[in-house]
């Protein structure tokens, strides 16, 4: 076991019980998100701790996972994949403030499956429909998150 992994365990386990407790105390619908990601972290994380101190060493004739992906991608390649998805992120920022989260989340997917993973039409309409129903019905049906209008909205006066 290395010290590292477990100092690192450790601070996970107390930011995440740290997010639980400060959450505990909020609306339901401050709270939602906090505890939802925190709670299964949380679990996890005292599950990884207790397999770190009470499991066996692995050796290195084991299954490990370990990939050294440098070896396989040239530093060119890598490197505009790496712009390719910081252009992508910085897109979906870029339309949450123009367009506002309802709208970007389903024009996102759509054109990402489309233009990035190259799907086909019919298959690409479907999870984006399928998308949006979900993110509909959970934020604006069940949750009732009003969520701002973005800057062309504001803008426009509508």
């Amino acid at each position: 076991m290395r010290k590292g992994n477990l100092v690192f365990c450790i601070f996970l386990i107390a930011v995440s019980a740290y997010a639980i407790f400060t959450a505990t105390g909020w609306s339901f619908k401050t709270k939602l998100f906090p505890l939802a990601v925190s709670i299964p972290l949380l679990t996890l994380l005292v599950t990884q701790l207790l397999l770190m101190v009470g499991g066996k060493e692995q050796t290195g004739e084991s299954g490990a996972m370990d990939i050294d992906f440098s070896i396989e991608v040239p530093p060119e390649v890598a490197r505009q994949r790496v712009l390719g998805m910081f252009g992508w992120i910085v897109g979906f920022i870029a339309l949450v403030f123009l367009l506002g989260f309802p709208l970007t989340v389903p024009l996102f997917i759509f054109v990402y499956l489309k233009f990035q993973s190259k799907i086909r039409w019919l298959t690409t309409i479907a999870i984006t429909m399928l998308t949006w129903g979900c993110f509909y019905l959970l934020f604006q049906s069940l949750v009732h998150i009003q969520f701002e209008a973005g800057a062309i909205q504001t803008w426009l006066g509508m």
